[in-house]
């Protein structure tokens, strides 16, 4: 059975543009659907899945996965009709009347343009005609797509299910159980008190996006105070008796353009915590410490959740998705509570992955008895062998290239290059899904260099200078180095959790050891990634510890690099000192002297 799971709404953020033009493009992502991506599961697993932004170059894209589609389809072989079920993962219609009852034009308008099994439709007949699809298009409850991301992608028999984000249909948090029988739902918490909306709108607040930025407020969040503004922040969340919560300050808004932009919501925050930062202002002290107070709110809601759910189901295993899970402070707290015996975040956690979970429920529905295994790294995207390679790096006449016959003469060669200060682009095998560069698509920096961070966030990256960098580190000597278990390693491999560095190490990785000498660490194991595995290696031999630091191939505004032709031009305008793209080593030609022989 082969099945295509797709997330994202087409024309979500089209129709608040049109049904609201005086409102800011600031607000045009408060919307639902964005993230659109594809997967495609088969009986043997899954073959390959994507985010459609990776094909337009728009980030963090709604749009239809058309591009994201037609690349799983060629990756097996396939042809759309060969599809047997498209599952979505969103599901509108069992509240169909809730909307078109509704006293607001813009509600009902927006459940039967954007939402509805209808307009699904319509989209699916325009981009895939010639098709059924409504016999084929199977829609999932957002949570429940959440869910299985993560659930059915363990080898735990049974386990708790912890899915958070800003909201899906109607819910913003579900807890669940998912065993042999399946996925079953013990807790829902509606959209109208949402810790992920809480959080997006505080991260508007310190001047950022919404529902793009907030990775920066938890970047932020170590160099704040969380004591002084903690207290005020717990008093809008409601934390009550039976493990779920409320925030009222989420629904202090009148108008329906308030609605839209949380006006209200921001207004009140004013007033409790003083004036909200402008984009582009100065960030100052306050504002840290406000973005500490905030994250720490959240991890404590978070475990206050999950301390009430584990002793009501008696779960020892952990599994979450939504866009929370990427927050991966809480994910390290909540490891380091010791709470749960096993735990897993789904790697593309946020509403990418709900496509990879709309299509494993389905499967799981249609094949209840198919084993399953834990996934691996998610390396699920496209490739491209050296003979496509070699005839795009020809036509750049502006570089000079060497290709490596030997996989151990090229590691060696970009290992030297990293241990004399160069900023290596690395561009190799099936790219990443999910939002993380693990040894695909990065940029790579010594991480004993103190100025390697500054260096690559102002001259590379053009973003800001607290944000932090992650460290690559084989599996083997993880633990040596940073603050885990012996035996946990797999756990990191997705750079999905923070941990510290070990003392002894602060001083000596200045680059990927952020302010409160933590780290969101890559563990590399030699089977999942064998060259870059091998790269670490060898950068270990000559300078020894076997670390890197590991950034996103792309710069500010752009989504990580799918093609070789992306990865060459953002070598070009991003000023790296050398690109590695399959077996090749690129260098422009007017720094060939000053960057040395290129065989190095």
């Amino acid at each position: 059975m082969n099945i295509i799971g797709i997330s994202g709404l087409d024309n979500s953020v089209s129709f608040k543009e049109r049904e609201l033009p005086r409102l800011s493009p600031l607000y045009d992502r408060n919307v639902q659907g964005l993230d659109s991506a594809a997967a495609l599961v088969m009986p043997e697993g899954v073959k390959a899945a994507a985010a459609e932004e990776r094909f337009t170059g728009e980030k963090g894209t709604g749009a239809f996965p058309i591009h994201a589609i037609q690349y799983c389809l060629q990756s097996a072989g396939l042809v759309v009709n060969d599809i047997d079920y498209l599952a979505h993962g969103f599901s509108y219609e069992p509240f169909r009347s809730m909307y078109e009852e509704s006293e607001s034009d813009f509600t009902r308008r927006q459940f039967a343009e954007v939402y509805s099994r209808a307009a699904q439709l319509r989209c699916l007949d325009r981009q895939l005609p010639a098709v059924d699809w409504s016999r084929k298009l199977i829609q999932v409850p957002h949570h429940l797509a959440h869910a299985a991301s993560a659930f059915y992608a363990t080898d735990f028999e049974e386990s708790l299910i912890l899915v958070v984000d800003g909201m899906g249909e109607l819910d913003s948090t579900t807890v669940a159980v998912g065993n042999k029988s399946g996925i079953k739902i013990v807790k829902r918490v509606r959209a109208l008190h949402s810790l992920g909306i809480l959080y997006s709108v505080f991260t508007f607040y310190l001047g950022f996006h919404m529902n793009l930025d907030e990775y920066k407020v938890m970047g932020l969040a170590p160099y704040g105070d969380s004591r002084r503004y903690f207290d005020r922040i717990m008093e809008l969340i409601h934390l009550r008796s039976d493990g779920s919560y409320l925030i009222p300050l989420l629904f202090r808004n009148d108008t329906l353009e308030e609605k839209q932009t949380y006006a209200g919501t921001v207004r009140e925050l004013v007033e409790r915590l003083g004036p909200a930062r402008k984009p582009e202002e100065e960030i100052t002290q306050r504002h840290m410490d406000i973005a500490a107070a905030l994250q720490a709110a959240l991890q404590a809601s978070l475990l206050y959740i999950l301390r009430h759910f584990k002793k009501e189901t008696g779960q020892d295993n952990l599994c979450m998705a939504g866009g929370v899970a990427l927050n991966c402070s809480a994910n390290g707290v909540i490891r380091r509570s010791g709470m749960f015996r096993r735990m897993f975040v789904q790697p593309a956690a946020g509403d990418d992955g709900s496509a990879l979970g709309a299509a494993l429920y389905v499967q799981r529905a249609h094949e209840p008895d198919l084993s399953r295994k834990r996934m691996g790294v998610p390396l699920w995207g496209p490739r491209y062998d050296n003979e496509a390679i070699g005839h795009i790096v020809d036509q750049h006449k502006e570089c000079e290239n060497t290709f490596f016959a030997s996989s151990d003469d090229l590691v060696g060669n970009v290992a030297r290059r990293l241990s004399r200060g160069e900023i290596v682009g690395w561009f190799q095998g099936r790219m990443e899904f999910g939002p993380r560069a693990l040894g695909s698509r990065s940029i790579l920096g010594d991480p004993r260099d103190p100025k390697m961070r500054d260096r690559i966030n102002s001259l590379v990256k053009k973003r800001e200078a607290f944000r932090p960098f992650a460290p690559a580190v084989t599996a083997e000597a993880a633990a040596d180095y940073f603050e885990m278990d012996k035996g946990d390693e797999a756990l990191y491999a997705s750079m999905l959790f923070v941990t510290q560095v070990r003392e002894p190490y602060r001083n000596q990785f200045p680059s990927i050891t952020h302010v409160d000498g933590s780290a969101r660490v890559q563990t590399v194991a030699r089977e999942d990634s064998p060259l870059f595995w091998s790269l670490l290696t060898e950068f270990g031999a000559i300078n020894g510890a076997p670390i890197l630091l590991n950034t996103s191939f792309n710069v500010a505004g752009q989504p990580i690099v799918c093609t070789p032709s992306e990865a060459i031009d953002t070598f070009l305008t991003a000023r790296l000192d050398a690109l590695v793209i399959s077996s090749y080593v690129m260098v422009r030609k007017v720094e060939t002297d000053s960057c040395g022989s290129i065989e190095g």
